[in-house]
C-alpha cells in the first residue's frame, strides 16, 4: 500500500518550501522570497521514527483570486489536500495572522481532514511562547518551528508521525502483476509505446 501523505499547505510566501525541504532533510523545492514560485505539487518521501510518508509541496493559496494562474495553483491544492492523509497547514508567525490565513482555516476546517498547525519563522526559541493569537484558526494547539534554521522540525516531525494512520502492508504475491504508467506530454509516442508493448507480451 502507498506510504501516508501529508499535504503541505498555506498563503504564499510563509515557508512552505523551506520546511518541505527541511523534513525532508534535502534541497529538492525551489526556494525564494518572491512569491508563486512553487507553482505545481512537489512530492519527495520523508522519514521519521521508523516511519515512511509522502510529503506534498505546495503552490500558495489565495482564496477567491480571478488571475488563472492563482486559480491553476488552487486546484493543484485542492487535489494535494483530497488526497492527504494529513494537512499541514503552515503560517507566519513574524506576520501574524492575515485574513487569508483565517479564510484558509475555515476552510480546513469544513474538509474531514486533519490539520496540524505549523507556525514557521519562530527564529528566536524564547518567541514559542507568543503563539496566542494563532490559536484564534481554531486548528488545535500551534506547532513553533523555524524551517530556515531547523529549531522544533524534530518535535514537528514527532506530531506529524503520530498523527498518521497506520496501514499493514499485504504481502506479495508471487508473480503479481506491476503497474506502470506512462507519462508525458501530448504527441510524444505514449500509446505507440504502450501499443508496441502489448504486441511484444501479447
Amino acid at each position: 500500500m502507498a506510504a501516508p501523505l501529508v499535504a503541505i499547505v498555506g498563503r504564499p510566501n510563509v515557508g512552505k518550501s523551506t520546511l518541505f525541504n527541511r523534513l525532508l532533510g534535502l534541497r529538492k523545492a525551489i526556494v525564494a522570497e518572491e512569491p508563486g514560485v512553487t507553482r505545481d505539487r512537489l512530492v519527495g518521501v520523508a522519514e521519521w521514527g521508523g516511519r515512511s510518508f509522502q510529503l506534498v509541496d505546495t503552490g500558495g493559496l489565495v482564496p477567491r483570486a480571478r488571475e488563472a494562474l492563482i486559480r491553476e495553483i488552487e486546484a493543484q491544492v485542492r487535489a494535494a489536500i483530497a488526497a492527504a492523509d494529513l494537512v499541514l497547514l503552515v503560517v507566519d508567525f513574524q506576520q501574524g495572522l492575515s485574513p487569508i490565513d483565517h479564510e484558509i482555516a475555515s476552510w480546513l476546517r469544513k474538509r474531514e481532514k486533519p490539520v496540524l498547525l505549523a507556525v514557521n519563522k519562530v527564529d528566536r526559541w524564547e518567541d514559542r511562547f507568543g503563539l496566542a493569537e494563532f490559536h484564534a484558526l481554531g486548528l488545535g494547539s500551534p506547532w513553533p518551528v523555524s524551517a530556515l534554521q531547523g529549531k522544533g522540525s524534530g518535535d514537528l516531525l514527532d506530531e506529524v508521525v503520530h498523527r498518521l494512520p497506520v496501514r499493514e502492508e499485504a504481502p506479495e504475491e508471487e508473480g503479481a502483476a506491476v503497474r506502470v504508467a506512462v507519462l508525458g506530454k501530448p504527441n510524444v509516442g505514449k500509446s505507440s509505446l504502450v501499443n508496441r508493448s502489448w504486441a511484444r507480451n501479447g
